[in-house]
Parts: C-alpha cells; sequence; structure tokens
C-alpha cells in the first residue's frame, strides 16, 4: 500500500503560482498512476488530473487545462502539481491518489493524502 503526504500549499494572491508536492512510501510508487483532486468547501470533490506511471501521458480536467501541470519523479517516489494564474475559485484542499490511468479515463484505487490547503486572495 502507498501512504501519501501532500505539501506546499498556502495562501498566495490571484495570478500567483504554487506547486503541490505528494511524497509517497513504499517501492510500489513507480507502477501506479496517480491523480490530483481538488475539494472546495461546500462543494465535492473534483478531479483535477493525472499522469501515467511513467510520466508519458496525462490528462486534465477542462477547468485547469492550461494552468495546471502534472509531473512526477518516480526516483525520489513524488508526484506534483505546478498551479499558475490562480484565481480564487481555485481555492480547495488538493489531494493526491493513487490510481489507474487507461489514457482516457482515470480511477482513484483508494489509496489518498491528508491533503494541502491551498488558498487564493483575489
Amino acid at each position: 500500500q502507498v501512504q501519501l503526504v501532500e505539501s506546499g500549499g498556502g495562501l498566495v494572491q490571484a495570478g500567483g503560482s504554487l506547486r503541490l508536492s505528494c511524497a509517497a512510501s513504499g517501492s510500489a510508487f513507480s507502477r501506479y498512476a496517480m491523480g490530483w483532486f481538488r475539494q472546495a468547501p461546500g462543494k465535492e470533490r473534483e478531479f483535477v488530473g493525472c499522469i501515467s506511471w511513467n510520466g508519458g501521458s496525462t490528462l486534465y480536467a477542462d477547468s485547469v487545462k492550461g494552468r495546471f501541470t502534472i509531473s512526477r519523479d518516480n526516483a525520489e517516489n513524488t508526484l506534483y502539481l505546478q498551479i499558475n494564474s490562480l484565481t480564487p475559485e481555485d481555492t480547495a484542499v488538493y489531494y493526491c491518489n493513487v490510481g489507474s490511468f487507461s489514457g482516457r479515463e482515470y480511477r482513484d484505487l483508494g489509496s489518498w493524502g491528508q491533503g494541502a490547503q491551498v488558498t487564493v486572495s483575489s
């Protein structure tokens, strides 16, 4: 089982950038696709994007396409989410997740981190 710990969240002004990290324990990290989700106050958790096990393929939600970039370093067991041009609507708790990715569809396999709070001020 892969254990996940997110970091890098914080308070940022609109238009700014952040990079979130997700550190994974264990040797299984490189075998799995990984995803990012977010949950805004009063809303359901939503898919942000995902990356294949080798980093060769990514998929993003339409709402973040062009502003968010997912990458991974399998040697360091770490997943990243680069967020640019932040808006107040990006305020949420961001979660990383272990999953499977067909290239078109992502499915979470049930391992979640504790989340990282991102707050964007206008």
